[in-house]
């Protein structure tokens, strides 16, 4: 098995790159859907973050509010921390559960957000970076996220940087043009990660 690191600053494309390499055979392990998941009606994640946070971060409906508690946790590091403490372990464990069903011979991909942040590289036998610039990260977002400029630039700002993100990289994605760029940098980088997976020690 061979475990690959996918990440890339928000609207640089890995979402994308993610459904390219699940297309061709990856197993993905999406920590941002796993960290909704985590956090449905009825888990003891939401108990617990209800009960770090109030009752007014659910809507009517029992679901969590996300705009809300965005708001709350990306003004406070203290709260963000809060947050993080209760969601990382529990996105952890639900990972290992679907990467041990993935079988010796799969190249799991995870899609981790904030790999570079959390000083994750050395979880994964291969880091991939998705690579924009940030005017190219800006454009996408206030032009095909609807988002408001100064919100793109916060959420942006707290991020790793660009620099940051690449130091950790074993394979670069270069999204910074148009859409049929990407797709066959994302089969060479497919055909290098399962090279990668034939050589490791008790593949088949």
């Amino acid at each position: 098995m061979l475990k690959v690191g996918l990440t890339g600053g928000i609207g640089a494309g890995k979402s994308e790159v993610s459904r390219l390499l699940a297309s061709y055979g990856a197993v993905l392990v999406d920590a941002d859907k796993i960290a909704r998941e985590v956090v449905a009606p009825g888990t003891p994640g939401l108990a617990a973050v209800v009960e770090a946070f109030g009752p007014e971060i659910l809507n009517p409906d029992g679901t969590l509010d996300r705009p809300k508690l965005g708001s709350i946790v990306f003004a406070d590091s203290d709260r963000l921390a809060t947050l993080n403490s209760i969601v990382h372990p529990l996105v952890g464990e639900r990972s290992m559960e679907l990467e041990k069903a993935a079988g010796p011979d799969a190249v799991v991909i995870h899609d981790v957000p904030l790999l570079a942040e959390n000083n994750l590289a050395s979880l994964y036998d291969v880091v991939v970076v998705v690579d924009a610039s940030p005017e190219t990260q800006l454009d996408r977002l206030v032009r095909l996220r609807g988002m408001a400029e100064s919100e793109a630039r916060a959420r942006m700002a707290a991020q790793a940087t660009r620099e940051q993100r690449r130091a950790i990289a074993d394979l670069v994605i270069d999204n910074d043009g148009p859409l049929e760029n990407l797709e066959p940098q994302v089969r060479k980088v497919w055909a290098e990660l399962t090279q990668r997976a034939a050589a490791q020690p008790g593949s088949r």
